[in-house]
């Protein structure tokens, strides 16, 4: 362990003024040590030749144990660590403001999610290639960056995997270790009996289709394995060519157009709270800007980069006329089934609202400290089902006429995702009613046709972004969201999951109703429900030179731009079927190697 603190707050140790009129200099800035800044760090960092500055507006989540502990995320929320940002009110969903939880911590969203290692489908992947025409995004070709940070290790328990199928030796641990809760099991059994197909692993060639026990993202002593816990380990933070300054929010990129073309040069900087003064680093040769998808188009255009007409109207001198800077947001729809459970096994006690509850709490914290076992070491998302909505055994054509347009990329895709949650859930926050035994089936709409945007609010840095994902803006985002949560109704109502269901429940909280809702009645529960499963997806994409909305080019450098790059979630083309972080990485593993290879290690 350190003696001193790793990370760098006096910042004129790192950098100068703005008003020195001078820099220090770095061969790369990172701007953001969220999912893929740490990754790039580390890499980077990993040649001695190079000098790597990461620039990270929160602290580390290591330090905190509501971030360690698997099960304490949510608690986070609304916090200190969280921008807690809500989106404009959506037209399509009762024109309510959804609140859009986004960490302000190294590891970023890794360190505050809920830990699921998934992937998303292989043709996904495929899609991407052929959208941005480069082969080397195609799920043969990228699965081996997947390969590359994964650390599996064989659990008696799971023979179904099959371990030479995935990485052992990368830096980010993926396995069982998280706990069971009684109901995932069940709920796993009742899927295949609904009929849907038992999947051994989701992450191979084979696809995703099919119900399981995810893989999760925590170690051998039951902690969170975030972005920042496997790459910024201590001896990565001890090499002396890499500097990570926190608490520090980035409030523009410098450009030099002297030359003609605009050249990224050097970045500003300032205390996350205080604002002044301000420093500048110089990049030798590139700034990365992985702010993620909402924060990333933010500094890019505060900077000079994106839709001209967006820049004009806040008086920001337009460098690059960007128009994909911002664009094409997708986000991941849920609607929480909330169902009561009559085994009296929910963590309703997860938040204390009497004695008995904070009996509970106290005794599954004391587990959890010495034993590093039981319900916090939990996921709390322990077990997807991922189907499609025309599953003829899932739903037979006499019960559904199958004239939903398909948007997945492929036969062997989903377009639905079911996640057991042992608690009720309201607007992402765990217990609808304080002592309401109760669980949740998340239902997650997995390729929306519907897309938005993020646009700034004025040209202050710290003005917080207009966040617009248009949430079921098209029928078709309605009508597969309709009949996943019948789904998930049939699965709830399925053997062995009745052992779990109280069926005969009349909670006005629940839904036991479900099924005697029209498809008018239920599309509009799901327009006043609907929430976000944490997914903000494709604000800055890569694409081809002839596509105006492509921000980027398929080794994610800014078009129009030199010696500036962009890497997190805002690069894809279209929505993952499935979870966001592993796509994350997988990018940064690869701009790493990309990085490299254009600039061959000095003698």
């Amino acid at each position: 362990m350190f003696s001193v603190d790793p990370f760098i707050t006096d910042y004129a140790s790192v950098a100068r003024s703005v008003d020195d009129g001078a820099f220090d200099e770095y061969d790369f800035i990172v701007v953001g040590g969220g999912t893929a800044g740490c990754v790039l760090a580390a890499r980077l960092s990993e040649r001695s030749d190079l000098r790597v500055l990461v620039i990270e507006a929160g602290q580390s989540g290591k330090a905190l144990y509501k971030s360690r502990t698997p099960a304490g995320f949510s608690h986070l929320f609304h916090g200190q660590h969280d921008y807690n940002f809500y989106t404009v009110p959506q037209q399509h969903a009762a024109n309510k403001k959804k609140f859009w939880p986004r960490a302000r911590l190294l590891g970023g969203c890794s360190s505050i999610n809920a830990q699921m290692a998934h992937y998303g489908a292989p043709s996904d992947y495929d899609e991407f290639a052929s959208i941005v025409g480069d082969d080397s995004w195609s799920w043969k070709n990228f699965e081996a960056y997947f390969r590359k940070f994964e650390n599996y290790t064989p659990d008696p328990r799971f023979p179904h995997v099959d371990a030479s199928l995935h990485g052992s030796h990368g830096p980010v641990t993926v396995g069982y270790h998280a706990h069971t809760w009684e109901g995932s099991p069940l709920f796993v059994e009742a899927s295949v009996n609904a009929g849907v197909p038992f999947s051994p692993d989701f992450n191979t060639s084979k696809g995703t289709l099919g119900t399981n026990k995810v893989l999760t993202y925590i170690d051998s002593r039951h902690q969170r394995v975030s972005s920042e816990a496997a790459y910024l380990t201590p001896d990565v933070l001890a090499r002396p060519n890499l500097k990570v300054v926190t608490l520090a929010r980035v409030t523009k990129i410098v450009f030099d157009s002297s030359s003609g073309t605009p050249r990224a040069v050097a970045v500003e900087f300032a205390n996350e709270t205080q604002r002044s003064p301000r420093f500048r680093a110089r990049a030798r040769k590139e700034i990365i800007v992985c702010g993620g998808a909402v924060h990333t188009p933010q500094i890019l255009m505060i900077s000079g980069v994106g839709p001209s007409s967006v820049l004009e109207k806040h008086n920001i001198p337009v460098l690059i006329d960007s128009p994909g800077v911002g664009a094409n947001l997708s986000d991941h729809p849920t609607f929480a089934l909330r169902l009561k459970e009559k085994l009296g096994v929910s963590i309703n006690y997860s938040k204390p609202y009497d004695l008995m509850s904070t009996l509970k709490l106290l005794k599954a914290t004391a587990q959890y400290q010495i034993f590093g076992t039981g319900p916090l070491s939990s996921n709390v998302g322990e077990a997807a089902t991922f189907f499609r909505t025309d599953d003829q055994k899932l739903f037979p054509p006499a019960e559904f006429n199958n004239t939903i347009e398909d948007s997945t990329s492929g036969p062997n895709a989903p377009d639905i995702e079911l996640i057991i949650v042992p608690a009720a859930v309201d607007e992402v926050e765990f217990n609808v009613e304080p002592g309401l035994y109760a669980y949740a089936l998340i239902t997650t709409l997995l390729r929306p046709t519907s897309v938005g945007s993020v646009q700034i609010k004025s040209a202050d840095p710290w003005d917080d972004p207009v966040i617009d994902p248009n949430y079921l803006a098209t029928q078709h985002d309605l009508d597969v969201l309709i009949r996943g949560v019948r789904g998930a109704y049939k699965i709830a109502h399925t053997a062995p999951m009745t052992n779990l269901t109280d069926v005969g429940s009349t909670h006005p909280l629940l839904d036991h109703h479900i099924d005697r809702l029209s498809d008018k009645e239920l599309g509009e529960m799901i327009r006043d429900r609907v929430e976000t499963l944490f997914h903000p997806f494709g604000s800055c994409t890569m694409g081809k030179a002839d596509n105006p909305a492509a921000a980027l080019d398929t080794q994610l450098r800014v078009r129009g731009a030199l010696g500036l790059r962009v890497c997190d979630a805002s690069i894809y083309p279209k929505l993952v079927s499935g979870h966001t972080a592993a796509p994350v990485l997988a990018a940064a593993e690869k701009l790493a190697d990309i990085i490299k290879a254009e600039y061959p290690a000095t003698a």
